[in-house]
């Protein structure tokens, strides 16, 4: 396994000549979450970036662009770019998905959509999603065997589609299309993005609101169990506290420790509605699926609030409504997320920083997950080439920026503490919690008009987020009509 080093100021004359972004025009389109979602006006275009920017290695690819202009007649000259979570998604599906959070923002600026390299319309690397290996049933040789396939199936390099190499896209973008600073709004992995755009253009950057921290001195996998883990043990607790949902479901902590050791022992042969077509799906459901239904669930207040029913009645033995929760997040994650550029951003940036006796694989063991996750990325990345990192990607972002940043106490994969990781070398950087929240704030409560406010002014003082304390938490459901009145 090897990585690039390509730090900017190294790149060679023929790479600037390549690179060097051309004007475009914008034509009427419009864009939306997907086949059968709603769909908004925007001004679209492609524009062709080199695969390689340092020129060693030939080859185009064309980016999806999108800008969903400003209400204003005469809009400020900075955008607000949102960068998509994953690794995997694009930036349109994201947009679409929240339009309506960053609505005050799109009053007097434009909103930029330039979906990452490899995700999205953006010269997609994407291969056949086989369910197996999602469901843990492939053992690591099956694994690797499936991603040397994956691999011959792509229709680009896979080394060129890394973080170090799509901030340039975006640069680039940025001069094509004749804008000033941008205005960054980076979600999860986003939040990489944005940090690193940042760092490596900080002249091209006004302010960056990073939401569910990625904080550059981590790395993605290894606590992914243990924190989803820690964000399970409070939802159950938060429900055993709660008069309605304790009553109803005394012990839920004991019973979900008992459906994990079940499923563990006897996975499950059942059949659930397949959430497209309504016709019966066989599933074989066991610890592993059990946790990817909980693991998704567990991401936003209004899913958590389900957790403690489901579990209550796969303790009864009834597993269909989980096994339909996990059938339905397989077919979501094939449908938004690009399996080729998600292994050359994690094998490059993350797995590639393993080191295998800090991970403690009996912590990971005991957890809900278990290894599974990181053991099929290090089965993935034995085999996945990865691509350029640039110098000091994995140092804290050291800038005088104006940051918000947003974290929820429930996130069961990017916890606050990773936000005040990420701050350490941010001298004007300001850190709001949800309580009770999950991963991505940027539509929970008064958010939109809190971000709305952000970017108008750049400043961080004069935020008032005392509006937070008031956000909305979803009640446990105590059945499938819902929560206690």
């Amino acid at each position: 396994m090897f990585r690039l080093i390509a730090p900017l100021l190294a790149l060679p004359m023929l790479a600037s000549a390549l690179a060097r972004a051309q004007p475009v025009e914008l034509e009427d389109c419009r864009i939306s979450a997907g086949p059968g979602m709603p769909s908004m006006a925007a001004r679209c275009a492609n524009i062709v970036r080199p695969l390689d920017p340092s020129g060693a290695v030939g080859g185009e690819i064309e980016l999806r662009v999108a800008v969903v202009p400003a209400l204003n007649l005469n809009p400020e000259p900075d955008p607000l770019v949102p960068l998509a979570g994953g690794p995997g998604q694009g930036a349109v599906q994201l947009y679409a998905l929240f339009a309506g959070a960053f609505e005050r923002v799109r009053r007097d600026r434009d909103i930029l959509l330039v979906d990452q390299r490899g995700t999205g319309g953006s010269a997609t690397m994407d291969c056949e999603f086989d369910d197996d290996i999602v469901e843990g049933q492939y053992s690591a040789e099956q694994t690797i065997e499936y991603t040397r396939m994956c691999l011959a199936q792509l229709p680009h390099d896979p080394r060129f589609f890394t973080t170090s190499v799509a901030v340039r896209d975006l640069e680039a973008v940025r001069e094509a299309l004749g804008y000033g600073r941008l205005n960054l709004y980076g979600v999860s992995y986003g939040s990489r993005v944005a940090q690193h755009f940042a760092r490596r253009y900080p002249e091209s950057t006004r302010a960056m609101i990073l939401d569910g921290v990625a904080a550059p001195q981590k790395v993605l996998g290894p606590e992914i169990a243990t924190e989803s883990q820690r964000a399970v043990d409070e939802i159950l607790a938060r429900c055993i506290e709660d008069s309605h949902c304790g009553e109803r479901f005394p012990d839920i902590d004991e019973t979900f420790a008992r459906v994990v050791r079940t499923l563990a022992e006897s996975p499950m042969e059942i059949e659930v509605p397949h959430p497209s077509h309504g016709r019966p799906e066989a599933l074989t459901f066991g610890r592993n699926e059990f946790a990817g239904a909980i693991r998704l669930l567990a991401y936003s207040p209004s899913s958590i609030a389900l957790i403690p029913l489901l579990v209550h009645e796969a303790g009864e033995g009834r597993y269909g409504p989980l096994a339909a929760q996990f059938l339905a997040t397989t077919i979501s994650l094939m449908d938004t997320l690009s399996l080729g550029m998600h292994n050359s951003v994690m094998c490059t940036e993350d797995v590639a920083f393993y080191d295998g006796e800090a991970i403690n694989y009996d912590l990971l063991e005991a957890s809900y997950m278990g290894p599974l996750q990181v053991e099929a990325l290090e089965a993935i990345c034995s085999v996945w080439p990865a691509g350029p990192i640039d110098e000091a990607f994995k140092a804290p972002l050291a800038t005088e920026l104006p940051v918000l940043l947003l974290s929820g106490t429930a996130d069961p994969i990017t916890p606050p503490a990773w936000a005040d990781l990420a701050m350490v070398e941010m001298a004007n950087a300001l850190h709001l919690i949800g309580e009770d929240q999950g991963h991505g704030q940027v539509n929970v409560g008064c958010m939109p008009d809190i971000i709305a406010e952000f970017i108008a002014s750049a400043e961080l003082s004069a935020l008032d987020a005392q509006c937070l304390r008031r956000s909305f938490v979803m009640p446990f459901f105590v059945d499938f009509s819902g929560p206690a009145p």
